[in-house]
């Protein structure tokens, strides 16, 4: 754990404000869960809570069920970070931030499919081996908690198949999004 610096007070109802700066470079957004944990020494943690992480390692199971039947190198988001891939490097992509593109896609609430001529963007900040063609929001209880993103290796003569990718990741988006909601 690093010191920041900052000190803040508790207000008469138990608040405390989290500086702007520290919101920006953790991407702490208004309404986002944080989940609290405390330590035998007195420490109060807050961490952001991701609901899609609960299902980490069904989120990759349902990854690599997908590159084996499908075919499909994927990638399993929450709204920060890929939490399950398969058909890609893991090292590359495996808790990795997800880029602003990824974010715009995940915020519009719709379905993206890559059309030739446009610009290819990768899934993650740092770029990537991969760019994304085809890729679905995951809504749980009208809440929007990650994406499932289908990709394509850079230079690859791979022909995306559109209307069969984009239905394989409607459907892993709304089978994560039904385990949620149970």
């Amino acid at each position: 754990m690093k010191a920041t610096g900052i000190v803040r007070r508790i207000d008469d109802l138990g608040r405390v404000v989290i500086p702007k700066e520290i919101r920006r470079t953790m991407r702490i957004r208004e309404g986002d869960p944080l989940e609290i944990y405390t330590d035998r020494e007195g420490e109060v943690i807050f961490k952001k809570y991701s609901p899609i992480g609960e299902l980490n390692s069904f989120a990759a199971q349902y990854a690599e069920a997908l590159h084996k039947t499908g075919e499909l190198s994927v990638v399993i988001c929450d709204r920060d970070a890929v939490i399950a891939s398969a058909g890609v490097p893991r090292k590359e992509y495996a808790e990795k931030h997800i880029s602003a593109e990824l974010e715009a896609v995940i915020e519009s609430r719709g379905l993206y499919l890559y059309r030739a001529g446009e610009a290819k963007f990768s899934p993650i900040i740092d770029g990537g081996s991969h760019y994304i063609t085809c890729a679905m929001p995951i809504i749980s209880e009208g809440d929007v908690l990650g994406c499932v993103a289908a990709l394509c290796a850079d230079g690859s003569t791979r022909a995306e198949n559109g209307s069969v990718e984009a239905k394989l990741v409607q459907t892993a988006a709304a089978f994560l999004a039904k385990q949620l909601e149970s």
